[in-house]
């Protein structure tokens, strides 16, 4: 990125020399992004993150449809999806659109019958998040559902900020026509992303300008977090196998020793079964500690967790999504999510190990 932020920092849109120097290199990190997503280069289309992607995905995506479908009116959304998705869906009834939250079972998966259900109406277009940035379950199921939609000729996104980068994710394969993706979920820098769009899905852009993004997004486009974002992903795919072991082994010591370690603890999503939690991600519920006072606990002694989304961190209000999976708010409110990444090593784990009796015993005295 540092050329990029300084001895070339020209913009992409320019006809001079250092101009075509970054449309190069925007084309190149584009070509880069699609080839890790297994898709075409024209088919992605640069954010400045996950928001943005999962507004111009659902909004968008939604808006440009009804131009060919009037009578399509309904959008429909999980009620484990990020914030991001939920407030574009919610936002488009003042576009005269009836927003649906489908109902989910205790993994935040959608319930079937209701989304059956919601296949059979004037359905425009189904967001359903791949893997939950609060449980890290992934959605197996997520293939059958986006066939089924498509062949109800309903437009199908999904949230796939939480598993880009961190397990094989090719939108062909999941048969979704929109797919949305942040770089700092996979190494990046903050304030750059992605939508990958079906090729012959319409959208309606959200910001208008200069018909950047091939009209698709307006607006210069941020050629160093561009080519960070390319970097980052192309280095997190090349890596994956091999990470996802090393860091699915650290989550797993992790959990063995916190359950033998720390009585009444529970780790959250592991009813989904083998593979299918992300290997990054471990929510445990810590039954009658208070989950804020344990984080301001583990903060003082060097560890980053977080209670419910990263988003929401900081608000006194119990996650919306573990209750949606039916989790009672006692327990919502003793909920803990550890995140484990490149950052994380082997001394790590026995050093949290070792604090964590000690700090939920306590905090449930409290």
């Amino acid at each position: 990125m540092l050329p990029w932020l300084a001895s070339l920092a020209a913009n992409p849109s320019s006809i001079h020399g250092p101009g075509r120097a970054a449309r190069e290199a925007v084309e190149v990190a584009r070509e880069a992004v699609a080839a890790a997503l297994g898709a075409l280069p024209d088919e992605i289309v640069f954010t400045s993150g996950g928001t943005e992607s999962n507004a111009l995905a659902v909004r968008g995506g939604a808006l440009a449809f009804r131009e060919q479908a009037a009578e399509r009116s309904l959008v429909a959304f999980s009620a484990a999806e990020h914030a991001a998705v939920r407030e574009a869906g919610l936002s488009l009834a003042a576009d005269g659109f009836d927003p649906v939250e489908l109902p989910v079972d205790g993994l935040g998966l959608p319930d079937a019958a209701r989304l059956a259900s919601v296949l059979e109406t004037k359905t425009a277009l189904v967001s359903l998040i791949l893997a939950s940035n609060e449980t890290g379950v992934v959605n197996l199921r997520l293939p059958d559902a986006a066939r089924a939609a498509r062949e109800a000729g309903i437009l199908v996104h999904t949230d796939a900020v939480q598993a880009v980068g961190k397990i094989p994710v090719l939108p062909g394969a999941l048969g979704v026509d929109l797919l949305s993706f942040t770089a700092h979920k996979f190494g990046g820098p903050k304030g750059a992303g992605a939508l990958w769009v079906r090729k012959g899905v319409r959208l309606r852009p959200l910001m208008r300008g200069g018909g950047q993004e091939r009209g698709r997004r307006g607006g210069t486009e941020n050629v160093p977090a561009i080519v960070g974002l390319a970097a980052a992903l192309t280095a997190a795919v090349a890596g994956m196998e091999a990470e996802a072991r090393r860091v699915g082994a650290l989550r797993d010591t992790f959990e063995e020793g916190l359950l033998a370690h720390v009585p009444g603890a529970r780790i959250n999503g592991i009813g989904a079964g083998p593979g299918t939690r992300l290997p990054t991600a471990s929510s445990v519920t810590f039954h009658g500690a208070d989950g804020e006072a344990l984080l301001a606990a583990l903060d003082l002694e060097g560890v980053a967790a977080s209670s419910g989304s990263a988003c929401a961190s900081g608000t006194p209000s119990a996650s919306r999504v573990l209750l949606a999976c039916g989790m009672p708010v006692a327990e919502v409110r003793s909920t803990l999510r550890f995140s484990f990444g490149w950052t994380s090593s082997e001394r790590d784990v026995p050093a949290l190990l070792g604090l964590l009796p000690g700090l939920v015993a306590r905090a449930r005295a409290a």
